[in-house]
């Protein structure tokens, strides 16, 4: 088996949180990938950082279904490319392939190595480009134009777990660049409110929580209180918008939010505003 070496500590601890869903009676998504990338050291990882803090690992799979699901609407109403940015060991191009779709990742290259090795190991056909790069560095669309992308066709993004380690103006460059270069497309993402990166909630969890990824070398700088700010900024429209606490609520009811911090971390799809 292909040694974990060189790769990004947080992609393994966000697999561990995500494969944990499966145990579910009723789970909110299925995973039968995730469990490739993982042995006892992940596991072990992941606990660390989630100790004494159940929501660390529960906010990870509440956003899973988020993403899933706004990826099912959008193969349903004609999307040919989906693009993952900062894909880390993300499966959706293996559990969710659609005849006819292009599957694009975007990471750094010992993630993306590790990731085809697994692959290959377990007899599992990837229908994506693997694309290594720093998109931010590099910008996102001459990483993805040079491998097969296509500008013209309807496209997805997910950016899941990305904008919480970029700055503002990081983000508002990938907005602005898919809105000049991309001609039909929508990108979901996830990210904190200030209070949270700041670590001004109060809740000492919560703040132990940030400590931790940047601990790990994974210190956090965006956080955003004003969704309808930003959007008007990027000349894009909020097509979809909740809090992770709202998914909570929604889909566990009867389990107690056992934290602040489900309703200080929200997930949200943007699309073009109209010219």
């Amino acid at each position: 088996m292909t040694a974990i070496k060189h790769v990004t500590g947080t992609a393994f601890i966000v697999a561990e949180y995500r494969a944990r869903e499966n145990e579910e009676a009723h789970p909110l998504y299925v995973d039968r990938v995730v469990p490739i990338f993982l042995d006892a050291r992940t596991r072990a990882a992941a606990d660390a950082i989630s100790a004494g803090f159940p929501a660390t690992e529960k906010l990870p799979r509440l956003r899973t279904r988020y993403f899933d699901d706004r990826l099912d609407e959008q193969l349903g109403s004609g999307c040919r490319q989906v693009v993952i940015l900062g894909s880390g060991l993300d499966t959706r191009a293996v559990r969710k392939r659609s005849p006819g779709v292009a599957y694009f990742e975007i990471d750094d290259a010992n993630t993306l190595n590790l990731k085809q090795a697994r692959y290959a190991e377990n007899g599992i056909d990837a229908p994506v480009a693997f694309i290594p790069g720093n998109y931010v560095a590099a910008g996102v669309l001459p990483l993805l134009e040079s491998n097969g992308f296509d500008a013209g066709l309807p496209s997805f993004f997910i950016w899941e777990g990305n904008t919480m380690y970029l700055t503002r103006p990081a983000v508002m460059k990938v907005l602005a660049d898919l809105k000049e270069r991309v001609r039909q497309f929508a990108i979901s993402f996830d990210y904190m409110d200030e209070a949270v990166v700041a670590r001004t909630t109060g809740e000492l969890q919560t703040t132990t929580f940030v400590e931790r990824f940047a601990a790990m070398g994974a210190p956090w700088h965006f956080g955003l209180d004003d969704l309808d700010a930003l959007a008007d900024e990027a000349a894009m429209t909020i097509a979809d918008a909740v809090t992770v606490g709202g998914l909570h609520r929604t889909y566990w009811p009867d389990r107690p939010l056992d934290s602040i911090v489900y309703d200080h971390y929200s997930l949200c799809t943007l699309k073009p505003r109209a010219a």
